[in-house]
């Protein structure tokens, strides 16, 4: 694995481990399966709870594409400053019952997803991991309304701690946790993980509804036990101010309820063992569901007069 050994430097081969016998890795990577921010807004929960101690960082300029993700930096009067530099990095934490873990956070890699591959398997093997857990999110034709839907994934059935969805083979876009996944497991380490169903309308707002369902999943399939509490809060919250917005714009209301009746409509074609698709159940038109995307994205982001909350900041 000399690849992967200039890739990535490990700070601490055993961070405070003594007498620990599984440790599980929760994995969360930024970009293409983030929708609703729900992998960051996860990440950065798991963060607050307890500060962590950096015992592995990653070579990120073999791996980040700056010209396609641009990092900010801030330009004051007459200087630059403040440069927020993309960072992969694990660090250990401890869950509520005192438990370590490692969360691997940061953006994923645009380019050299073998190479990348190997470097977090010599983090496996030399810190000790015995199971990672992936999350990420994708959007979908799904009403907020209803709950937040979950695909889970593993690299051995027994991993699975919920019924995935779906029935028979998808091709989809691959990404760096999905390879990560395949080759874990042709390594001979368990991994697994969990994707949460975004509704497409909020898919470019946090959407914590969404980190919450998946950190509810992380503790059972990473036997963790985690402090959901403010994360909650968030998204209830989020929930009463999209609430408002449709009660004062009856348009997107109409398209929320469209898709609800599809969402029930896939529910009992299930149950009774029917497609899933609900063929005889047509999908609002993509130019009404971009149109009422865009005004929905506008009226969540900007003030409103109209609204209860309108100049209070998140």
């Amino acid at each position: 694995m000399s690849s992967g050994s200039r890739l990535v430097h490990i700070v601490d081969e055993r961070p405070d481990l003594v007498g620990t016998s599984e440790l599980s890795m929760v994995v969360a990577l930024h970009g293409f399966l983030d929708a609703g921010s729900a992998g960051v807004s996860a990440a950065t929960h798991l963060e607050s709870l307890r500060e962590g101690k950096v015992v592995a960082t990653f070579d990120v300029d073999q791996f980040h594409d700056y010209r396609a993700r641009r990092p900010a930096v801030s330009f004051v009067q007459d200087h630059y400053e403040r440069y927020d530099a993309p960072r992969l990095v694990v660090r250990v934490h401890r869950d509520s019952a005192g438990t370590p873990y490692l969360l691997l956070r940061g953006p994923e890699p645009d380019n050299r997803w073998e190479a990348f591959c190997e470097a977090v398997r010599e983090v496996v093997e030399q810190i000790g991991v015995t199971r990672v857990v992936q999350v990420g999110a994708v959007p979908m034709a799904v009403p907020h309304t209803r709950p937040i839907a979950i695909t889970p994934h593993a690299n051995r059935p027994e991993l699975l701690t919920t019924q995935s969805p779906w029935r028979g083979e998808l091709r989809v876009p691959a990404s760096a946790q999905a390879l990560l996944e395949l080759r874990l497991g042709e390594w001979g380490h368990d991994s697994l993980g969990y994707v949460a169903h975004v509704p497409h309308y909020l898919a470019q707002l946090d959407y914590p509804k969404a980190a919450l369902a998946l950190l509810e999943q992380v503790e059972r399939g990473g036997r963790l036990t985690i402090d959901l509490t403010a994360l909650r809060a968030q998204a209830e919250e989020r929930e009463l101010e999209i609430s408002r917005y449709l009660e004062a714009n009856a348009e997107v209301a109409a398209v929320v309820a469209g898709l609800e009746q599809q969402y029930d409509a896939f529910q009992q074609a299930e149950q009774s063992g029917a497609n899933l698709l609900a063929d005889e159940e047509p999908l609002p038109t993509g130019e009404e569901i971009g149109r009422q995307f865009e005004q929905f994205l506008a009226g969540l982001d900007q003030p409103d007069p109209g609204r209860p909350d309108s100049g209070r900041e998140d």
